[in-house]
């Protein structure tokens, strides 16, 4: 005789998937506001490693050529020796680094030499990509911390 039983399916109702979807939705939104903060905060500690990088860079540049690279040079002075005057002339066969780094919102970091606010002053335009805003990022706030 043939048994005419049904065999029960496996899988999750309609009701059961709603559930988990709102659970996630709830966690979700509690996790990521924290890491959107912490984001922020590891971007600018990122840019303001850089920009103790680069001075210490400079410095080395400044030992060797007895001045920093001017405005015009940049920062591209630590990667390649200048051809725009003065060419320095204890500059290193290998540069100073290997290439520049870019800042956590994909600009190029500023050099201004002689600075403002020292013998040279390094930043980046911060989050908003502008220079001379609220939220830059300086070596010149980095000396007063």
């Amino acid at each position: 005789m043939k048994r005419n039983t049904l065999a029960r399916q496996g899988g999750f109702t309609l009701l059961e998937l709603m559930v988990v979807i709102v659970i996630l939705g709830v966690l979700a939104s509690m996790v990521v506001p924290n890491l959107m903060g912490n984001k922020e905060k590891a971007d600018t500690q990122k840019a303001t490693s850089d920009i103790v990088a680069l001075e210490g860079s400079l410095d080395m540049y400044k030992l060797d050529n007895h001045r920093y690279p001017t405005t015009d040079q940049g920062l591209q002075a630590l990667v390649t020796k200048p051809e725009i005057a003065p060419i320095p002339n204890g500059y290193r066969a290998d540069g100073y680094i290997r290439r520049l780094p870019q800042d956590p919102w994909s600009n190029d970091y500023i050099l201004v030499s002689p600075g403002e606010h020292g013998a040279i002053d390094v930043f980046s335009a911060g989050p908003d990509g502008e220079a001379n805003t609220a939220d830059d990022i300086t070596n010149w706030s980095l000396d007063k911390k």
